[in-house]
């Protein structure tokens, strides 16, 4: 199952010494076929992990970088078919476990159980589901559960106790920590309350940690994986391939800099 690819990833990072590289990227950006060599680039150049973003019309939580990305996608006509597509591909490609992260509306029309069936037999290691609620969580945990995918739900550093351990209770795979209050985007430092994000949720869970929303160079990706099991970038990937008309000699260029950086820490 490549929900195990995923958990034997990141124990395989860990037992390197170092975290994991987990990128970010929309599916269907700048077009279907070029989103499916962007990530097969980054899985190329030294990421461990990728996250397909499925795009949405309203994506609340992301930054302009990402928006704009995701309006490319949209105005070029992708859908979750395109997004499956894309998940087959890439993990066809490179062996390596490819997530998916959406909003739960486009899910809940979807359908659930035709969701999660669809993402497993396309190879999919599982789902990031930021915008969905522990609490009213049960239905997709339980296909989930059932096709063999990891549920990963993201906390800030707003979250309560009594919240961190709800949602590390309730997760498989990995943690995903906000590095930040508000929406993605780059930055020029690593918020300090990221480190105490990753602090409180250890003593809740011994699921590997993974930090993201913020991270955009090889320093920051090193100070990241100074105390996290895993670095999410996605803003700054995602820029560069708009910066560079969806040249990916760019965006291997810069993934390969985040992979030094994330190892790092073994050195």
């Amino acid at each position: 199952m490549s929900r195990r690819l995923l958990d034997e990833t990141l124990a395989r990072a860990e037992q390197d010494g170092r975290a994991a590289l987990i990128a970010y990227l929309p599916a269907g950006f700048p077009t279907v076929d070029g989103g499916i060599a962007a990530l097969r680039a980054t899985l190329d150049a030294g990421a461990d992990i990728v996250e397909v973003g499925l795009p949405h019309s309203d994506p609340v939580l992301d930054g302009p970088v990402i928006q704009t990305a995701d309006d490319i996608a949209l105005r070029g006509g992708v859908r979750i078919a395109g997004v499956l597509r894309t998940v087959r591909e890439v993990h066809a490609a490179t062996g390596k476990p490819v997530l998916v992260m959406s909003y739960w509306n486009p899910v809940s029309r979807y359908g659930v159980e035709r969701f999660a069936r669809e993402l497993a037999d396309a190879g999919g290691a599982g789902c990031v589901l930021p915008d969905l609620p522990v609490a009213e969580s049960a239905q997709w945990r339980r296909q989930a559960d059932e096709h063999g995918l990891a549920t990963v739900f993201v906390v800030a550093p707003s979250s309560t106790d009594e919240q961190l351990a709800e949602t590390a209770a309730a997760g498989t795979g990995f943690v995903y920590a906000s590095a930040l209050l508000g929406v993605t985007g780059t930055r020029e430092s690593v918020d300090r309350a990221a480190a105490a994000l990753v602090r409180r949720l250890r003593s809740h869970t011994g699921l590997p940690v993974c930090v993201g929303m913020g991270v955009s160079d090889a320093d920051q990706a090193a100070e990241v994986a100074g105390f996290a099991d895993g670095v999410i970038v996605g803003s700054a990937l995602v820029e560069t391939l708009l910066d560079r008309a969806g040249d990916t000699a760019a965006l291997e260029r810069l993934t390969g800099r985040l992979a030094s950086g994330v190892r790092a820490r073994a050195v």
